[in-house]
């Protein structure tokens, strides 16, 4: 176990380094402080010693630097033996020169400066029955008066609860209260060397101070909008409304708390910043922002998109030196990797890579369905017509309009009943997660329909699309029905065009549901209850805790960032997904129907009738694939 209690850089001679530590999990050798000295041009900390103290390098040193030291007449006996690698924290900032002075004048004005421990190992052969002794630390440390109890780091070893070392003991269950902030302040503001893991609902999504139009409904905590919680921040409430809590300013929005475990790391950041930057022109320069997206704030043709992919945006003279000057190198590189001086270069997508127009075949547009965005909606028809679980006294008949006429003929000469009993007939259905909040995201800017897609699977194991429904709510009322209007293949004529428009509708709804249900919704919002509770209940030491700490590190990071600039009021989510206001509203609806067994993917798919109990009858690849690396 490593027992940090100070930090120091060397340019701050106003405290003491001391190190606290035991040594051995299992056999105590020296329980006893030990008294380090300061080296200088390295920084120092807090570590374990036994033998010879610790080489400490930091990242811009390329040799450790080996000092002997007489230990403490305190505390005679011997010392580990180990190294210690310590990272600035401004050292991979967006921009080097900036984080460089930041360090700098941090360490003249004798202010600490945070570092990052990214791993210490202690080895000594003497050491009984243990031999060598690896910490994993990768950890955020801060000076010791921003904390109220000392920082732990065990050994990279596994207990459980009832089999921990009786000394480790005390120090497993204090290390849980702190991530608990069981003796915390609830109502204080956490500050970014905090480790609390608490929880809150989902109230910062809005902005009342900015218009009653940015305010939002808090989910989470109600039966009308229930919701996953996510990690507690303690910002001050709005002050237009007390139920809401504060934004950060977008510039801050990068600093939004999360314990310091989750934070992303340096390269991390400069990918998540390069695709943010390359999807969000709004926050560069003025002049690079009309042109990418001219006055109308839209591409007027194919051919504009296309651009995107031939050869990025030619940047006028004096704008590339500015956004060189502005961030860091290696978010530069993100930026222009694809083609040097070209700016905001997408990969051409395989499916355009050999026929710019693949993307408007039938064929592609079935064959997304199970390899595009959303692969995880489609489900095999049961039957027919497609029927509705809405409430009829609220909703009334929505029963799906499409017909026998509709599909037969393209069967194969197989009726439809004998393709349902064949496995063969397959629907794309957002009828139902739609029409409920329809007539409300049609009063925005924001037009669309609700949608049934039949779709056939041919011999070869492809699928093709066999008709299409577009839905209305009922101008009279939601109790009388909805208005429905069923479009089939066609590839000659206005008919052809009008059949490509209903696609485009189709993949509107399919690409709106992945975002926010399949994608934020069941990918993000629901994991992240089970990170804080992780961190709340079990011990790193915990083998449990060290399978899921892989599975969940910087999702709660991820979505804090979310709230700030993706799903909050105004923000990109509501600027681009179909719901438009509505969009975590509606998200709210849907968890409703979100089940935890069923998450588990053989369970999803027989549900959806994409593979039944015999694994070898599962009915395509992905399946296979999918059951494969789950089981």
């Amino acid at each position: 176990m490593l027992h940090c209690k100070h930090l120091i850089t060397p340019l701050s001679f106003k405290r003491k380094v001391v190190a606290v530590a035991t040594p051995n999990n299992l056999t105590s050798i020296n329980h006893r402080p030990l008294l380090l000295p300061k080296l200088p041009g390295f920084l120092s900390m807090d570590d374990v010693t036994r033998s010879q103290p610790l080489p400490l390098a930091s990242t811009a040193a390329k040799a450790s630097q080996n000092n002997t030291i007489d230990p403490h007449p305190k505390y005679e006996g011997k010392k580990v033996k180990g190294r210690v690698v310590l990272m600035k924290k401004n050292v991979l900032d967006l921009n080097d020169l900036t984080a460089s002075v930041l360090d700098r004048v941090g360490e003249l004005v004798g202010k600490v400066v945070s570092l990052q421990l990214i791993s210490s190992v202690n080895g000594d052969p003497d050491v009984p029955g243990e031999g060598r002794i690896h910490f994993v630390c990768n950890s955020w440390v801060y000076p010791a008066d921003k904390y109220k109890k000392d920082r732990v780091f065990f050994a990279n070893k596994t207990y459980l609860s009832s089999d921990t070392p009786k000394p480790l003991q005390k120090f497993r269950e204090e290390e849980l209260v702190n991530l608990r902030g069981d003796d915390d302040d609830k109502t204080r503001e956490l500050q970014e060397w905090d480790r609390v893991y608490d929880y809150a609902y989902y109230n910062d999504l809005g902005n009342p101070d900015k218009g009653q139009e940015y305010a939002r409904p808090v989910l989470g905590g109600s039966s009308e909008f229930p919701y996953p919680r996510r990690g507690r921040t303690g910002r001050p409430p709005t002050k237009t409304d007390p139920n809401t809590e504060s934004q950060l300013k977008l510039v801050m929005s990068l600093n939004i708390y999360v314990p310091t475990e989750e934070r992303f790391g340096p390269l991390k950041l400069s990918d998540l910043l390069a695709y943010g930057l390359k999807t969000i022109p709004q926050v560069l320069k003025p002049e690079l922002k009309a042109l990418l997206v001219g006055s109308h704030n839209e591409f007027n043709n194919m051919q504009e998109v296309l651009k995107l992919y031939e050869g990025g945006i030619e940047l006028p003279d004096g704008l590339l030196k500015y956004i060189r000057d502005s961030i860091h190198e290696e978010l530069f590189k993100e930026l222009f990797r694809t083609d040097g001086e070209k700016f905001l270069k997408f990969p051409v997508p395989q499916v355009i890579q050999d026929n710019k127009s693949a993307w408007r075949t039938d064929e592609e547009f079935a064959r997304e369905m199970l390899a595009g965005v959303n692969p995880v909606a489609i489900r095999r028809l049961q039957e027919f017509p497609p029927a509705s679980k809405l409430d009829q006294k609220a909703y009334g008949d929505q029963t799906s309009q499409i017909t026998k006429e509709h599909i037969e003929h393209n069967l194969k000469g197989l009726s439809v009943d004998e393709a349902i009993k064949n496995k063969k007939l397959f629907i794309l259905d957002h009828h139902d997660a739609l029409m409920p909040y329809l007539r409300r995201i049609n009063t925005t800017s924001t037009k669309t329909y609700s949608s049934r897609t039949l779709l056939f699977l041919e011999n070869d194991g492809t699928l093709k699309p066999l008709a299409i429904e577009l839905s209305l709510p009922h101008p009279d009322g939601d109790q009388f029905g909805c208005i429905s209007k069923v479009y089939t293949p066609s590839s000659h004529g206005v008919k052809s065009s009008i059949w490509q428009l209903a696609k485009a509708y189709v993949n509107v709804n399919d690409s709106g549901h992945h975002q926010l249900i399949s994608h934020w919704l069941k990918t993000h919002a629901v994991i992240e209850p089970f990170v804080i509770a992780a961190n709340r209940q079990l011990s790193v030491l915990h083998p449990i805790h060290k399978l899921l700490h892989p599975h969940f590190r910087e999702t709660m990071n991820a979505n804090a960032i979310a709230r700030e600039v993706l799903t909050n009021a105004g923000g990109i989510i509501e600027e681009t997904v179909f719901p438009s206001k509505f969009s975590m509203e509606w998200s709210s609806v849907m968890y409703k129907n979100w089940v935890f067994p069923e998450q588990a993917l053989p369970v999803d798919l027989i549900k959806r009738g994409m593979a039944v109990e015999d694994r070898k009858s599962s009915q395509c690849t992905l399946t296979d694939r999918g059951l494969s690396i789950c089981c």
